[in-house]
Order: C-alpha cells, then structure tokens, then sequence
C-alpha cells in the first residue's frame, strides 16, 4: 500500500511523539509540522526530511501549495492546545484532509454541532485520540458491566499528576484555553468511565480549584467518585516516599483495577484503526465533553454524605 502522507500541527507538545512514532509505526511519512517553538529536535527521529513552520500562515500556504499541485495531506495530526483544535480541524477540511484531533476534540460541546455539518459539507472525516477504549483491562472491564440493567456498582477514580509551577503560566493553566484539569486531565478518564458504565445522569461537584477538582458522577450502570489534582502535596504518603510524583487508581467495587501496562503502544493503535476505516469520531467523543463542561460550570456542593475521601486532604 503506498504510503499516507500527513502534516502535524504541535510539533512540540509533550503528546506529538507518540503521533510521530503512530505515523512512522503504520509506514506512512509525515511531511510537513508546524509549532510556534522551534524545540523540535524529536522529529529527527522519525521524519528529518519533514518541513517544518513556526508560522501557521506559512504552514497553511506549503499545504495548500501541495493541494493545488496534486500533491494533497492525506492526514493532519493536531496535537495544538486544547482551545486550538476547533480552527486547526478546520484546516484540515478546508485542505480536504482527514483530521486526527488529539481529545478533547473541542473544548465546549456547542462547538461540536458545526464541526459534524463541515464533515458532512466536505465529506471527510474528524477522527479523536480515545486510546484508553483499546486497552485490554479497560475492554474486560466493559464486557463484564455493559449488560447490566441500572445502577449498582461503586467506583472510585483517583488521578494525581503532579505539575511544577510553569503549569500556570502555560496554556494548560488557563481554565478558557485548556478547560481546566476538569477538561485537560480528566477527560480521558470521563470518556472511559461513560464508555464502560453508559451515560451520566448528573454530577455533583464538590471541588473546583485550579490545582484539584473532585465530586461524584451518576452513570447508568456506576456511580464514581473522583478526584483530579496536579498538586504533589496530595499523593499518598507511600507515592510520595517513593520519590513518584503520578498516582492512578480506578477501584470498582472495592477493587483495584491494575492498567498500568500496557499504555506504550495505544496511539498506534488507534492510528491503525483510523487507517482501516475506523476509529473514534465526534459522537464518541461528545459524552465526555458534555460531562466535563457540566462540572466546570456546577456551583460546588458542601463535603457532606458520600464524598471522595482526598477531599479531605484540602
């Protein structure tokens, strides 16, 4: 098969590698990136014959240029700020490209409706990163709940990521470009925890600080509590003297759902999948969003009844 042709927008971002090693992996080559920081040096490893742009008006002309010459992006991997995947989507369409958006899709769930009529208007697909739907544990987890009628089962969702104080001053800490942790570190888990345990049915939140996030999550089949943070002060005692500054945890029913393997290969994996005429598109995609942007914007409850108990660390 001849080989895909892509271009990738956020060359330098922590998640472009696994895209570039995707891209490589499936045999197809990469030929144009762009990211406003020139510290790319990571695309020697995969694709040193690539153009590279730290201007997207340059970018944008190079890759029409290539349309208008028969040479057309087969694929553009958007791997920008969150708040930058709705315009560079559409740079995709307009390049008559299909997009590969790294999730959230979008930041705001009305900003869906008009990305589903410009794929219908220009016949080509958004396909989103939903990597954890192919992980072996968390496809168990599913066959075992799907068929279960209402909801019973007890889930408690844990994730501490500790980040320093440039955190702040990114993109990632501003809640209108990132969504906040709600968004920017919880929506991979919403999206596989409503995947697993069907859709929400309302929230309470308790906490919504910049630097934690916390409350309880009715699904059909679940009822979660979680707790996001990127404070290091909020890890176990035990993580902390092991010098780890990342905790997971997903226990279902009292038990501890180990799926700390097996994340190395996931993004080619789902390149794969796009590439077979499958994966994740915008209907995936919105029960997450939804549920995100319904707690980033809920009045937070008092810490009373049934909470997660590291609401008590803050």
């Amino acid at each position: 098969m001849t080989p895909r042709t892509f271009a990738l927008l956020g060359a330098a971002g922590f998640v472009a590698p696994r895209h570039l090693k995707a891209i490589k992996a499936t045999g197809n080559d990469l030929v144009a990136a762009m990211d406003p920081s020139d510290s790319v040096g990571i695309i020697d490893s995969f694709f040193p014959n690539a153009d590279f742009f730290t201007e997207f008006e340059r970018f944008d002309r190079h890759v029409d240029k290539l349309r208008r010459r028969k040479e057309p992006i087969d694929y553009v991997s958007i791997c920008s700020p969150n708040y930058l995947h709705d315009a560079h989507i559409r740079f995709a369409l307009r390049s008559q490209a299909t997009a590969i958006a790294e999730k959230p899709v979008v930041v705001n769930p009305w900003n869906l409706e008009p990305l589903v009529e410009l794929e219908r208007e220009n016949g080509v697909r958004i396909h989103t990163i939903l990597q954890l739907r192919l992980h072996p544990v968390m496809i168990k987890l599913r066959e075992t709940y799907r068929d279960l009628v209402e909801n019973g089962i007890d889930v408690d969702l844990t994730y501490i990521t500790s980040r320093g104080k440039w955190y702040y001053f990114s993109w990632k800490g501003d809640d209108a470009k990132s969504g906040g942790i709600v968004t920017n570190i919880g929506i991979h888990f919403f999206d596989i925890l409503a995947w697993i345990f069907g859709p929400s049915k309302g929230s309470i939140v308790h906490l919504n600080r910049p630097d934690c996030a916390a409350g309880v999550l009715e699904l059909a089949r679940a009822r979660v509590r979680w707790f996001l943070s990127i404070n290091g002060d909020h890890l176990p005692a035990d993580v902390q003297s092991l010098g780890q500054r990342t905790y997971r945890s997903i226990r279902v029913e009292g038990r501890e759902i180990e799926f700390s393997e097996g994340f190395t290969d996931l993004h080619t994996r789902s390149y794969e999948e796009i590439l077979a005429g499958n994966g994740y598109g915008l209907s995936d995609s919105r029960p997450a969003i939804e549920i995100a942007h319904d707690i980033r914007t809920a009045a937070t409850a008092p810490l009373q009844g049934d909470f997660h108990p590291f609401c008590r660390l803050v």
